[in-house]
């Protein structure tokens, strides 16, 4: 990335100055052990070269954190640290008091680039925007840039002031929500660059609430009305050893629900019993998923099984009776909430791009406990469908609510029927930054003298497996074909499991609120150097222990159809109802591709075409004398105009074998 024009000024300025850009003495930070029993390989340690992912991911590196980093410019989010500090006059620029966190987020998304791909412009952008940030900050370490420049006159008019006094509203004023952005975006900002400047002032924040918040006397009893402070502080504590962070994410879970500590802010918080009691997903999504990832994070490091029982009991409700086939969540516009059990509509859907990236977090962490397939099936559908439709093809322009059916004049998107170049709200483009150049830290896992291949990519991997140093490659056109090449590099006895997806187990969800109409006939195949390797499906992997030599060659065999899928009769809106997926991508129909549009109805039984074409990007289509259809991701990339998810059953007078004809073979 070249260094943007819009911040040369500052970054030749004095406040570049308050930036420590060289690396510091770093013998007080001593990481503390994460708990679970499975670790990601670091994004470090993986090179994606993949023709599906990179492009996305070099889309957001090179197009999309310029363009939002002058869109904060812009609507004066980095304006308002350096209003804060002193060092300019005026009010509050902005509509959110979390507007400091697009900033925060930014940075974080921008250091996970800096980890796979070093670039030293980029490098010295964030050294610009840490320097700003760092003028903002109060000396005790507070930092909510709306709070210190005038405490009686919040940015938001929903957010209530009394006195103008710190955390007088938690509920509404963001405060913590914002710090815990600060630290999860310090933390990634110090591995990919060992500096400490932004990691201080974390650090000093986070002091200042271990200070401010708990039991006993000068302490604020309280919890906060937005999570994510919880799992930013128990990443200060992996980083730092330092228990007081550990100790006081606990205190905030620990104490929802609990009306002895404070006025409860209700299911919409995730506030009305304590955490250990609920089993059922309500109120806004994104602050539940945030919170659901800290109660794991509970479970794996302390052995907490209150916490482990109460995670489960959530994640099962969720995907068994709240979850889209598109992998998203949240169903009502309003309080970006869950909606009750199977309700799931489609033109109203709300499933916001930050639920689906909390989700991910959320299940990557289970898997970590776990280790077991359903977590990364739920994170692939999510991935492929839900999330990445938050981004549009030209990386400037968004989605905060994701439909599953647009009729071209409902305004499901906040305002319009299509995606956004920004929003008053921007969370969901600058989560979308922070997100996608982490994608392949998703890719494998090690634990127990195991390699854990989980997701289908093109892509490199040198893994230190308890000092044993292994190499994993991939070549694959995923996830447009099954065909999976896999090397490995290694000169010892390991076990390899090789992720089977659920839609080639016959399982659309690890429940049974969607199933496949009929099963598939084709089974996934595993060859070792050229013959088969009779294995069973084990837990969701081909589970192959054997002594690994530097030339060894996996052949893994995902065979690909259309499927038509049906949503548990629970699920109103969808009775009577057929999706279409083929491999991990759910499809949809678009008014523009046909022009039979409110006609359109599909069979169990259809004959269907896939054929790779030019359009949006380069995709798989499916075709058939009804219809065309496309990658559901992709929708809303060539202006407004109807699109649905479910299509209407046909009615059949008589039966025929269903059969898919795919033309790039």
């Amino acid at each position: 990335m070249k260094l943007l024009k819009h911040l040369s000024i500052i970054a030749s300025s004095l406040f570049l100055l308050n930036c420590v850009a060289d690396k510091k003495d770093i013998a007080d930070i001593h990481e503390a052990k994460p708990g679970y029993q499975i670790e990601p390989v670091d994004i470090q340690h993986v090179k994606v070269t993949d023709e599906f992912w990179l492009p996305i991911i070099k889309r957001v590196q090179e197009k999309t954190i310029e363009y939002a980093i002058a869109k904060c410019e812009e609507e004066g989010r980095l304006d308002n640290f350096l209003i804060a500090g002193g060092q300019m006059e005026g009010e509050v620029k902005g509509e959110m008091p979390f507007d400091d966190t697009d900033v925060y987020k930014i940075i974080e998304g921008a250091s996970n680039s800096l980890i796979s791909a070093p670039n030293q412009a980029l490098e010295t952008v964030l050294d610009s925007l840490i320097g700003i940030i760092k003028v903002g900050q109060e000396s005790d370490g507070y930092l909510t840039t709306w709070r210190t420049i005038n405490p009686a006159k919040p940015s938001a008019a929903w957010v209530e002031v009394k006195e103008g006094k710190r955390w007088e509203s938690l509920f509404m004023s963001h405060e913590l929500y914002n710090a815990g952005h600060l630290y999860e975006a310090a933390v990634v900002h110090y591995k990919a660059t060992g500096k400490r400047s932004f990691l201080d002032i974390a650090l000093k924040n986070a002091d200042l609430m271990v200070k401010t918040f708990g039991d006993g006397e000068h302490k604020i009893s309280a919890v906060p009305g937005h999570q994510i402070i919880e799992t930013g502080l128990i990443k200060l504590y992996q980083i730092t050893g330092k228990e007081d962070y550990l100790l006081l994410a606990k205190y905030f879970l620990d104490n929802r629900g609990n009306p002895e500590n404070h006025k409860l802010f209700g299911p919409y918080s995730q506030d009305h019993i304590p955490v250990i009691d609920q089993d059922e997903v309500v109120g806004h999504a994104v602050r539940a998923v945030y919170m659901y990832a800290a109660m794991t994070d509970i479970a794996a490091i302390q052995k907490d099984t209150l916490y482990t029982k109460a995670v489960n009991k959530l994640w099962d409700n969720m995907v068994s009776k709240k979850m889209y086939i598109t992998g998203g969540i949240g169903a009502k516009h309003d309080g970006e909430a869950f909606g009750e059990n199977y309700e799931l509509p489609n033109l109203t859907a709300y499933n916001e791009t930050c639920a689906a990236i909390g989700d991910v977090y959320w299940n990557h962490r289970l898997h970590n406990l776990y280790g077991d397939v359903k977590y990364f099936d739920v994170i692939e559908r999510t991935l492929y469908n839900g999330l990445i439709s938050g981004l549009s093809l030209d990386g400037t322009n968004f989605f905060y609510p994701n439909a599953l059916e647009s009729d071209g004049v409902y305004k499901s998107n906040r305002g319009s029927c299509t995606r956004q170049a920004w929003f008053d709200c921007s969370c969901c483009p600058t989560n979308v930054i922070r997100f996608v150049p982490s994608i392949p830290g998703l890719i494998y896992s090690k634990g127990n003298n195991t390699i854990y291949v989980n997701l289908y990519a093109s892509s490199h991997a040198d893994i230190d497996l308890k000092g044993e140093k292994v190499k994993v490659s991939q070549e694959t056109s995923y996830p447009w074909s099954g065909k999976i090449n896999i090397t490995v590099e290694a000169n010892s006895k390991l076990t390899m499991k090789f992720r089977v997806p659920g839609w080639s187990r016959n399982e659309v969800l690890p429940s049974d609120l969607y199933s496949y109409t009929n099963a598939s006939q084709d089974e996934p195949t595993l060859s070792i150097n050229g013959e088969k390797f009779e294995a069973s499906i084990r837990d969701g992997y081909f589970e192959v222990t054997r002594n690994w030599k530097t030339d060894d060659e996996i052949e893994l065999n995902l065979p690909m159809e259309v499927r038509t899928v049906k949503a548990n009769e629970k699920v109103e809106e969808d009775r009577g109802k057929l999706s279409l997926e083929y491999g991990p991508i759910v499809y949809a129909v678009e008014e523009v591709d046909n022009p039979n549009f409110d006609s359109i109805t599909v069979s169990s039984l259809d004959e269907f075409t896939v054929q790779k074409e030019s359009i949006l990007e380069g995709i798989n289509t499916i075709t058939n004398n009804k219809l065309k259809a496309i990658p559901y991701y992709t929708w809303s990339n060539r202006g407004v105009n109807k699109m649905k998810v479910w299509l209407p059953k046909a009615e059949l007078g008589f039966s025929k074998s269903k059969r898919t004809i795919n033309v790039n073979k």
